[in-house]
């Protein structure tokens, strides 16, 4: 029999007055999940307070990783049956419910992320605080797992911050930092770390009544305004998912609409959705993004603390606006100030988007230097050359920094294609050469392939992956070949759509086809934002002698490049495409998509062949964090395998 003093991971401690505190430590691991047996420790925990209620409970981690990032994922890769995941659902459900309904008043005093489940726990107290600080988030992601929050989350967000808003979070998987939390009504209030223990004390104490969403935000969550925002919702979900790829973003709305967030009263609907391919081919998407995550985590390495970048193009201004976000001192060097000044007024927009706090915003502004003359060459860590793809101009620059760097400062070049072979050459250490390939748009695109030449065995590429992991990039291993992975796969299925195009399709008929296939845009969307010239290139490295389709030909020789000259294969007007017709998937020929689509599975798997990328599992991450590729799919190898 489980008692206090046999459990494993919660701490019960009860202060001079009484108050109580519960700390939970999940044994054995960096994080606390969910999982069977820790809750089930929290129910003998409740049962133990029951019997000798406090004046109030503090929940709160005793880890330095977060509050709960959620409930433990294995759990759901072993559901076998539809009993074992109504269980499942029934389990946290009780649990949650019970917490929601003890006599006295609970907190959740949360610090870093605090998702799904652990978002439900904290929901199911009366009140939450939140520390005031960068690494702070709450949300409840479970749709982007292909799930629902099924332990009260559709019950409790609605009718505590309106439903249109916990919809929002619910369908998108967004996330609110301690700001957006307060703001929302989500949290009570934020609060400075150092203050913390003593506000949540004030607060459990103080016999408020809970949150409830007031107003218009109140009346959201009846008849017939319930039902209006329901259907808006589903227009909306509609409109991105046309042909249903994603059911749990559905199923959240009619759960919440018609059963008022309890799932165990649409027994089919767990049933469904937890069974469905798309929750089992997304769960494999989560794992595969966490071994990426497992790569940019290198015991032992000093983090890097000053990046010098030169090049402030859109790459290489980018990429140093990014460091900076992310705590780095950063140099960035180019010819003059008026080639680095619109990197600078980018960056400014990014942090004012990213941080919301003017304070973080100007502080990431002053970590960003210009620095023409390149004074910061002997003061960095890591040094990143994001200049033109030309080997020789390269080599150049590489022969003037070297001499500058540190002894132990590395050297990172993002070439879309060069092998580091033909670009160490000349360098007196060559081995501190390493490949950090970074994709357009920076800030937006989670994948960076770190790029070993044939032989390495040294720490620069390990240090690489690190310093990936350090800037909240995933780091993909790949070996020196035209291309590598992501571009090498990219470039066959683009000149594909481009040869459609020549056999008389419209651009917008080829790009819906793609869309409805489950891509986030169309290949000639995505062509004309590369630049039609790299596509071009690209296409002539690894295409193998082929013709280019004529489409390309004749817009290059227009001076059409695309978005960057403001016509390619679509006119561009503030950013975006200004498309003659929306385009249709029902106007595209039978099987276009897969004709599209197969010349990149082909790639990928040729890629896997000749160790570009060490296996399968790896090269679908690849392609899936790098291009966007379905990910309800599980990506292009799994989806090939999953329909032969």
């Amino acid at each position: 029999m489980t008692t206090l003093d046999t459990l494993s991971h919660w701490r019960l401690d009860r202060d001079t007055d009484g108050l109580a505190w519960l700390t939970f430590d999940r044994a054995g691991s960096a994080v606390n999940a969910l999982s069977a047996d820790t809750m089930a420790e929290l129910s003998v925990v409740l049962d133990t307070l029951d019997a000798a209620p406090p004046p109030g409970l503090i929940i709160r981690s005793g880890k330095a990783t977060g509050f709960i990032v959620g409930a433990d994922v294995n759990e759901f890769a072993e559901l076998n049956t539809p009993e074992q995941a109504r269980a499942l659902v029934s389990r946290g459900w009780k649990l949650f419910a019970r917490l929601a309904a003890v006599r006295y008043p609970t907190l959740a005093l949360i610090q870093g992320h605090c998702l799904g489940g652990g978002l439900e726990l904290a929901l199911a107290c009366r009140y939450r605080l939140v520390a005031d600080e960068p690494g702070t988030s709450l949300a409840l992601p479970e749709v982007m797992l292909g799930i629902f929050p099924g332990w009260g989350g559709m019950l409790r967000l609605p009718r505590l911050i309106g439903a249109p808003a916990a919809l929002d979070m619910m369908l998108t998987g967004r996330g609110a930092d301690a700001r957006r939390a307060a703001a929302l009504g989500l949290a009570d209030a934020r609060v400075p770390a150092r203050l913390l223990l003593a506000a949540a004390r004030q607060t459990v104490l103080s016999k408020k009544p809970a949150r409830r969403a007031r107003g218009v935000g109140a009346l959201t969550n009846l008849w017939p305004l319930k039902s209006i925002v329901a259907n808006r919702a589903r227009k909306q979900i509609a409109a991105k998912d046309p042909l249903g790829h994603y059911p749990a973003a559905p199923a959240i709305v009619t759960i919440w609409e018609k059963h008022d967030g309890n799932a165990l009263l649409a027994p089919e609907l767990i049933d469904r959705i937890i069974s469905s391919d798309t929750a089992r081919n997304l769960l494999r998407v989560f794992r595969l993004q966490e071994r990426l995550k497992a790569n940019g985590k290198q015991a032992g390495i000093t983090p890097a603390r000053h990046v010098h970048v030169v090049g402030a193009g859109v790459m290489g201004g980018d990429i140093a606006a990014w460091c900076a976000l992310k705590g780095m001192t950063v140099t960035l060097q180019d010819q003059d100030m008026a080639r680095i000044a619109p990197a600078i007024k980018r960056a400014a927009t990014l942090f004012a988007r990213r941080l919301k706090d003017p304070r973080l915003a100007r502080a990431a502004f002053d970590r960003l230097i210009p620095d023409p003359a390149g004074g910061g060459v002997p003061l960095a860590d890591m040094v990143i050359e994001a200049i033109s793809e030309q080997p020789e101009a390269k080599r150049s620059l590489y022969q003037s920094l070297e001499p500058r760097m540190k002894a132990d400062a590395l050297l990172a070049t993002n070439t879309s294609s060069l092998s580091l072979e033909i670009l160490r050459a000349g360098l007196a250490r060559p081995e501190r050469l390493v490949g950090i390939h970074f994709f357009n748009p920076v800030a937006q695109m989670p994948l960076a392939e770190v790029v070993h030449a044939e032989g390495d065995t040294g720490p620069a590429h390990a240090r690489a992956c690190a310093f990936v992991g350090q800037i909240d990039k995933l780091a993909l291993p790949v070996k020196s070949a035209p291309g590598f992975l992501v571009n090498a796969v990219l470039a066959p299925y683009m000149l594909q759509a481009m040869r459609s195009v020549d056999e008389g399709l419209s651009p917008e008929t080829v790009d819906a086809a793609m869309v409805a296939f489950g891509m986030p845009m169309g290949p000639l969307e995505l062509a004309d934002t590369v630049g039609l010239d790299i596509a071009r290139a690209a296409g002539e490295e690894l295409a193998g002698g082929a013709e280019p389709p004529r489409c390309l030909v004749e817009r290059l020789a227009r001076g059409d490049l695309g978005k960057k000259s403001g016509k390619g294969f679509y006119t561009w007007r503030d950013g975006k495409p200004v498309k003659q017709s929306p385009g249709s998937a029902a106007a595209a020929p039978s099987g276009l998509a897969q004709r599209l689509i197969q010349p990149l599975v082909d790639a990928t798997r040729e890629r896997v062949a000749t160790g570009v990328v060490a296996d399968a599992d790896l090269a679908d991450a690849g392609v899936i964090f790098g291009t966007g590729f379905a990910p309800f799919t599980g990506g292009p190898l799994h989806y090939e395998g999953s329909n032969a």
